[in-house]
């Protein structure tokens, strides 16, 4: 597969100025009002994606300035490379790297990459589909399911997931401790498959870790997660073209559940919590040196 490697800039993205469709405490900016409040900026070798950390909120405001950018391009098979240095942390957080295609959701399928909320780890990759898509109990990988139904119209959205098992340093405070590390996504029309390598990780592939122009995902070993296609989901039919989306929420439908929240061992409720507390925020930011995409 070639490529081509997005370094330290937001440029092949666009800024979302929406409301936040998870019903989250957040209001995402556009490119102009992040630029001007220092919610995105690049270093040398990586760009910033932050939320707001000075701002105590009232209950009239609209929700914490954060930023949710999509990708200017669709894709449909393809792998995609993450060289991240730090991803947000924080009680009422719920970062996230995913694909999908906004208009028609769920028709296109979604793909969370990364995704977690309250610091609660480990990393948890997830697919969300259409109707009549499930996947075996069972796969080679170094995870484990969770939930194994797809359709987004069962169990509130749960979608099916798999919890990255063997690795706690694969969100949040642990990740970030370690200077972070690679995540990948490979989607064909036989199987959707995610990696995670720690920073330090002596087998890291080398055409991860150092963003050539030809890869083979052959040599990469066995996946985090791997979603395969079998006899009750049929991947081509259940994924089209695909935007990339990052993004920084907080509390919403699932880091705000009140369960959820509480279990994590966060004090007061989310949107209190958010609303009061910005100085809790200043490590909320993604800190990303390269984005690959091969196709």
């Amino acid at each position: 597969m070639s490529a081509f490697v997005v370094k330290a800039s937001t440029d092949s993205f666009n800024f979302e100025n929406i409301t936040d469709p998870t019903e989250g405490r957040v209001t995402y900016v556009n490119r102009t009002t992040a630029e001007s409040l220092n919610l995105t900026y690049a270093t040398s070798d990586t760009f910033i994606l932050r939320a707001d950390d000075t701002t105590v909120l009232n209950v009239n405001d609209t929700g914490r300035n954060s930023v949710r950018i999509r990708s200017n391009h669709e894709y449909h098979e393809h792998v995609v490379v993450f060289d991240i240095q730090h991803m947000p942390e924080g009680c009422g957080t719920w970062p996230a790297i995913w694909e999908t295609k906004e208009s028609g959701w769920p028709a296109s399928g979604e793909i969370d990459i990364l995704e977690g909320a309250n610091n609660v780890v480990p990393n948890q990759s997830t697919l969300h589909t259409s109707h009549n898509c499930s996947m075996p109990n069972s796969t080679i990988q170094s995870g484990n399911f969770t939930t194994t139904n797809c359709d987004a119209s069962v169990a509130y959205n749960i979608g099916c997931s798999v919890k990255l098992t063997e690795d706690n340093n694969s969100f949040g405070p642990g990740f970030n401790s370690i200077g972070g590390g690679w995540y990948a996504m490979e989607r064909t029309l036989h199987y959707i498959k995610v990696w995670f390598w720690e920073r330090g990780d002596p087998f890291v592939p080398l055409d991860v870790s150092s963003g050539v122009w030809i890869i083979n995902t052959d040599n990469w070993g066995i996946p985090a997660a791997h979603f395969p296609n079998n006899t009750e989901c049929d991947i081509q039919s259940h994924f089209g073209a695909n935007n990339i989306i990052i993004d920084l929420t907080f509390c919403g439908s699932w880091a705000g559940n009140a369960a959820l929240y509480n279990a994590s061992g966060c004090p007061l409720d989310c949107v209190t919590y958010v609303n009061k507390n910005p100085t809790a925020f200043t490590n909320a930011y993604f800190q990303i040196s390269s984005m690959s995409i091969y196709k």
